[in-house]
């Protein structure tokens, strides 16, 4: 197989790291993989690395050319696009593959990671961009969602076992730590046992509620509580140029709440690392806009690790986790319901270890094993 995507480590982004470990595990499996990407990742190395290639000629209509071109120098049968219309810089050239790939012999596979709609020409209305966002559904021989939402939304436009659900797995790994080793990694951040320590985990967009966090450390704060929050990881990520607008805003809001001093930013660091913060944090809020959703490595990560995680209600059913049990769920933009839930695991102990326990539980299922496995059965079905 070959893989196509607009970022790969050691990029920042959710989609690279999300391609980087399927590739890797369908490739421990047997699977002969390569990866086509952006022109800064340097090329593997190493016997039994991943095959990594350049798209030197960029992402433009040349990709056109050029995809079918490197499929057949890698003698590979099946092209799968990673898309993120941010990632190959909004440019459609990339939603035209499949169908040039199924003129010329080669299987074409598809997965959004989301549905957002290219940018065309400035009078181009959304009813032109979102069938340019849809038009591998008609030429792709197998298309991938990662969640429920998604499903609903392109399922009336695909073909029968054309379409599969395929959830996004974790990108760091599990770690389980005692409550010694807790005490140490919150003393290390400057977190004493008796602090209330929030989390945030990954980039900022505006999609992600970062206002809404800041608004729910300040009610925390405001009711009496000797509140912090730990972000967890980069703040921007590399593909989208609005992330950074938004963190200023974000940037903003803390200082003029007066919150400077209960903020800190980890920045980017080992993965071994993020996993020791989720462990040290008492409750990660994640009050996406969007409400949650399973396209959310994020989510699986936190998971993985074992967070009592407040987040939002999710637009459809997510039938994987369960409301109360894997996590606690509040509307979107409603800083006082998501207090009001970090609350309730601050002064429940016994809702909190069951959370954290079940979250690990919950987690096994978006292991790269199985993930893996469900996308050999595409290709070899």
């Amino acid at each position: 197989m070959l893989f196509v995507t607009g970022e790969y480590p050691p990029m920042v982004g959710g989609v690279g790291r999300f391609t980087a470990e399927l590739a890797e595990a369908l490739q421990a499996g047997g699977a002969q993989i390569a990866v086509l990407t952006d022109a800064q990742v340097p090329a593997s190395t190493g016997e039994n690395a991943v095959r990594v290639l350049a798209q030197s000629g960029g992402w433009g209509w040349r990709l056109l050319r050029d995809i079918p071109a490197c499929a057949r120098a890698v003698g590979a049968n099946w092209v799968h696009v990673q898309y993120q219309t941010a990632a190959y810089g909004l440019h459609p050239a990339i939603n035209a593959l499949p169908r040039i790939l199924r003129r010329q012999g080669l299987m074409a596979a598809w997965t959004y990671h989301d549905l957002r709609v290219p940018y065309l020409f400035p009078k181009a209305g959304k009813r032109v961009r979102d069938w340019v966002t849809r038009l591998p559904l008609r030429a792709a021989d197998a298309v991938v969602v990662t969640n429920q939402s998604d499903w609903e939304s392109v399922r009336a436009r695909t073909r029968p076992g054309q379409l599969h659900r395929i959830p996004i797995g974790s990108d760091i790994e599990s770690r389980h730590f005692s409550d010694g080793e807790r005490g140490q990694r919150r003393a290390m951040r400057g977190f004493g046992n008796d602090q209330l320590v929030l989390g945030y985990f990954g980039f900022l967009n505006a999609s992600k509620g970062g206002l809404t966090l800041v608004e729910v450390l300040d009610a925390l704060v405001r009711d009496g509580r000797d509140a912090h929050l730990l972000m967890i990881g980069e703040r921007v990520g590399a593909s989208d140029e609005t992330n950074f607008k938004y963190l200023q805003k974000v940037e903003a809001s803390i200082a003029e709440r007066g919150l400077d001093g209960r903020v800190q930013w980890t920045g980017h660091q080992a993965d071994a690392d993020v996993a020791a913060d989720f462990n040290a944090i008492d409750v990660l809020v994640m009050p996406y806009e969007d409400g949650m959703s399973l396209r959310r490595s994020t989510l699986t990560a936190a998971l993985a690790n074992g967070c009592a995680i407040v987040t939002t209600h999710p637009q459809v059913p997510t039938p994987e986790l369960a409301p109360d049990s894997d996590l606690l769920l509040v509307p979107a933009r409603d800083p006082a319901a998501a207090a009001a839930a970090v609350t309730r695991i601050a002064e429940n102990a016994d809702l909190a270890a069951n959370l954290r326990a079940n979250a690990r539980q919950a987690a096994r299922q978006f292991s790269w094993d199985v993930i893996a496995a469900r996308h050999l059965e595409i290709y070899t079905g």
